[in-house]
């Protein structure tokens, strides 16, 4: 481990958001350094803690999980005591993460642009359903909604089943969290060379759109309306997933005639290459069941480990369509620290996602899993605020924090 500082040591960020997506953005900035203060109301606390397994420490693995490395404050915002401990600590911020419905904060008097006022540096992600303008601004949504909204859900599935989810209900939430990180990392660059603080408005539907290759090029251009297609993809063939002789599957994707070709020779069928057959891209998509039922034809004499190992060796890109209990035997993902294995306080030991990205020099780290709610707040005021134990008595008892 290197003794470099870790690339965000200093930056002080406030998280008042709830559920994933902005406060996932907190978590990646914690990860690398970051002194994220996860600032919840007294007495319910963000509603993450009671979503999914429950761990018997009072919060679930989702909680435990995606609040990494944050310390946890209570502090009622909506109170005019809470409002002026929230501004005061505004004033020593770099970053305030927020996903209220737009004009929340503005409601309370603590909108962008009054804390900006006070910290004329300061950065604020604002992360909402449908962003901070448009006519559906004031409309509520999760990622399930976001994921309909931008496209995506359309597409999952086969033309004769109803739209499906893509494997996760939250994979918005998770793509709106790192572009938010993104996009405070732009604005500290940008604050580095003007001195000034910005906002970063991220829709849940945006970056589901962004991931949407060329589709909505294409349909400007020719009104082409791409379809579910289930396993398949409209580009290349063979590009799939196939049946194993032991019950399990593979993914093989041939994006090219070169990688087609590279099949043929594993499976001993060099016939089905010919300029004639379906060596050509176009023919095979033409064939394509034909082509599909040749390759799981094959695919299906042999047990997942020597597909893989046949068509590793003959340069074919294909590995295994694992669930979470075959990435557990993965050694890959140990190697990598993909799936880190973390002591927690509360917790114990438990193994769980590793930090992305991997960084050389500075690696980031996860030092400790979600927090207990309020665990920290005597400890932040009086570093950041340098209240005594008496007016934080005072304080609790009011219910300000």
């Amino acid at each position: 481990m290197s003794d470099l500082p870790k690339p965000l040591e200093g930056i002080k960020v406030l998280d008042i958001a709830t559920y994933v997506a902005a406060p996932f953005a907190g978590a990646n900035m914690a990860e690398f350094g970051a002194d994220v203060i996860k600032i919840e109301k007294p007495g319910m606390g963000d509603s993450l803690r009671v979503l999914g397994t429950e761990t018997g420490v009072g919060d679930t693995w989702f909680w435990v999980n995606e609040a990494r490395n944050k310390r946890c404050i209570t502090l009622d915002l909506k109170t005019e005591k809470g409002a002026n401990i929230f501004r005061d600590m505004v004033a020593q911020a770099d970053v305030v993460i927020e996903n209220f419905r737009p004009g929340t904060l503005e409601k309370w008097g603590l909108g962008f642009e009054e804390l900006r006022e006070l910290n004329p540096g300061l950065i604020m992600l604002r992360v909402s359903a449908y962003g901070q303008e448009g006519p559906k601004k004031d409309l509520p949504g999760f990622a399930r909604i976001a994921q309909a909204y931008a496209g995506l859900t359309y597409l999952c599935g086969t033309p004769e089943t109803a739209p499906l989810i893509a494997g996760s209900t939250t994979l918005a939430d998770y793509l709106t969290g790192l572009y938010g990180t993104y996009g405070i990392l732009l604005a500290l660059r940008s604050r580095d060379q003007s001195g000034r603080g910005q906002y970063i408005d991220v829709a849940l539907h945006d970056g589901i759109f962004r991931f949407l290759d060329e589709i909505a090029a294409v349909y400007d251009k020719t009104g082409f309306v791409r379809e579910r297609k289930g396993t398949e993809t409209g580009s290349s063939c063979p590009h799939s997933h196939y049946p194993t002789g032991c019950g399990r599957w593979v993914a093989i994707a041939c994006t090219n005639d070169k990688m087609f070709e590279r099949l043929c020779e594993v499976m001993g069928k060099q016939e089905l290459c010919a300029p004639d057959k379906w060596g050509p891209k176009a023919n095979r998509l033409r064939d394509r069941d034909q082509v599909n039922a040749v390759v799981g034809g094959w695919t299906g004499q042999f047990e997942r480990d020597e597909v893989i190992r046949m068509c590793s060796e003959g340069s074919v890109p294909c590995g295994p369509v694992t669930s979470i209990a075959d990435i557990f035997e993965e050694e890959q993902f140990h190697v990598r620290d993909t799936l880190t294995t973390v002591k927690d306080p509360r917790i114990g030991e438990v193994r769980t996602q590793g930090v992305v990205p991997k960084l050389s020099e500075t690696p980031g780290e996860i030092r400790h899993l979600g927090a207990a709610m309020g665990q920290h707040t005597q400890e932040v005021m009086r570093e950041w605020l340098g209240i005594e134990d008496e007016e934080l008595a005072a304080l609790k008892a009011d219910g300000v924090i």
